[in-house]
């Protein structure tokens, strides 16, 4: 412990040498054992050749290099230029970002300062758990995440395959295109080639823009209807006396728990029978039915924090209701109830199921598009547009995420 300004402050104890290399050994046998992928008759070759470099160059940051910008910078040239002689350009790329990632972890080994986040008491068995579990965290993350982003590179490719070719992995500018991009705009069009009248035939025969025109007229309308009906539920189920609240919440957020085939079955037979299957009126009533849990239980969770005086002080200032419900509560829950149309609107545009048995030819949506392209015709533009899926996805997310912030914000509810 050292006393400054009056203030102590805990300096944790520097590590042996060795320390940091072991740990960026192990690392770099971990990579080693990755670069292998299943060729077992090489797999000790690249446990040591990788454990090796990834310990040499853990050696020189730890005893040369101490900067933290040098030592990015340093372990990015080293790692790349090493992933370029043994394995080849694409995984230099990979290595070259690693070690400008995280190329300052020797040195904040050595330095002992991986120990600041934790109480100075604690065991080594507990900053290793500390670290592990973070570590542990941080693959599953990789694990969840690198199968959507691997889609989108294979989307530019300029052959028609669901792998990388010899030119994009070696980086050849031939070798990518925006051909499957393009594709979303010209398959299905009878004459994709003039240029009078081009828009027109795209906007009325290309087939990947009918699917996505229906996905988002059946995806708003839905919307507004699951929106709607889910904030007037969420409310009515927030207040102390309404009965039997438990029996009618568990039954309203019901198509979020039955197996989506089940459901869509039952809507299926029930619209046969009133003459709402094979239209525009059934596929938004169904994904209403689908999406108003996800608005329910965002708007519930909003009201948990809203108080409740102030819509009786509003009663009695002489407000009506309605106007109460407008004026007062609607400003405070609007970032709730945005979150829900959001999820709303997504579990509308990526489901397929009940598109599959209640929707024909004109109402094909995007995802049904897309299972019948992979079951019929196998084609990259499906790439193309999980492409150009995830990018939505992300920013509806994001934007639920502001307004979260915004809520809390709102509620009074500090960012720790």
């Amino acid at each position: 412990m050292e006393k400054s300004n009056k203030e102590y402050r805990y300096i944790p104890p520097k590590t042996p040498s060795w320390f940091p290399i072991v740990w960026c050994l192990g690392a770099g046998a971990i990579i080693g054992f990755f670069v292998t992928q299943g060729r077992f008759e090489v797999l000790l070759y690249n446990l040591l050749l990788w454990g090796g470099l990834f310990a040499i160059c853990a050696y020189i940051l730890v005893n040369y290099v101490r900067h933290g910008s040098l030592s990015r910078l340093f372990c990015g040239l080293f790692l790349g230029v090493s992933g370029y002689i043994f394995v080849g350009a694409p995984f230099s790329v990979v290595m070259l970002i690693v070690g400008l990632s995280f190329g300052n972890i020797p040195s904040w080994l050595k330095s002992g300062n991986y120990r600041l986040d934790l109480p100075p008491y604690a065991s080594s068995g507990e900053v290793l758990w500390f670290y592990c579990f973070r570590a542990i965290c941080a693959m599953i993350f990789v694990f969840l995440i690198v199968p959507i982003l691997i889609l989108v590179p294979l989307s530019f490719n300029q052959e028609p395959y669901f792998s990388f070719t010899p030119g994009m992995l070696a980086f050849e500018a031939e070798a990518y295109s925006m051909r499957w991009y393009w594709d979303i705009l010209k398959n299905g069009m009878s004459a994709p080639d003039a240029l009078e009248g081009w828009w027109s035939d795209m906007w009325a025969n290309a087939q990947w823009v009918r699917s996505i025109k229906n996905s988002f007229i059946i995806g708003f309308f839905a919307t507004i209807l699951a929106t709607g009906f889910g904030t007037l539920a969420a409310i009515g189920l927030s207040r102390s006396e309404m009965p039997y609240r438990r029996p009618i919440m568990a039954l309203l957020i019901s198509p979020m728990i039955v197996p989506l085939v089940v459901t869509a079955s039952g809507l299926f037979y029930f619209f046969s029978q009133v003459g709402l299957a094979k239209n525009y009126t059934g596929l938004i009533l169904a994904h209403a039915v689908l999406g108003t849990p996800f608005v329910i239980i965002t708007v519930t969770a909003t009201l948990v924090g809203f108080d409740n005086s102030l819509t009786r002080a509003s009663a009695s200032l002489g407000a009506g209701p309605i106007r109460t419900f407008f004026k007062v509560q609607t400003p405070l829950i609007l970032p709730g109830v945005i979150s829900g149309a959001l999820f709303a609107f997504i579990t509308s545009f990526d489901e397929v199921v009940v598109v599959l048995q209640l929707a024909d030819v004109r109402q094909r949506t995007l995802p049904k598009q897309m299972f019948s392209g992979i079951r019929e015709q196998i084609s990259p533009t499906i790439l193309a547009v999980a492409t150009i899926l995830v990018i939505l996805s992300v920013i509806l997310l994001t934007i639920v995420e502001m307004l979260r912030r915004r809520s809390e914000r709102l509620r009074g509810i500090s960012q720790s």
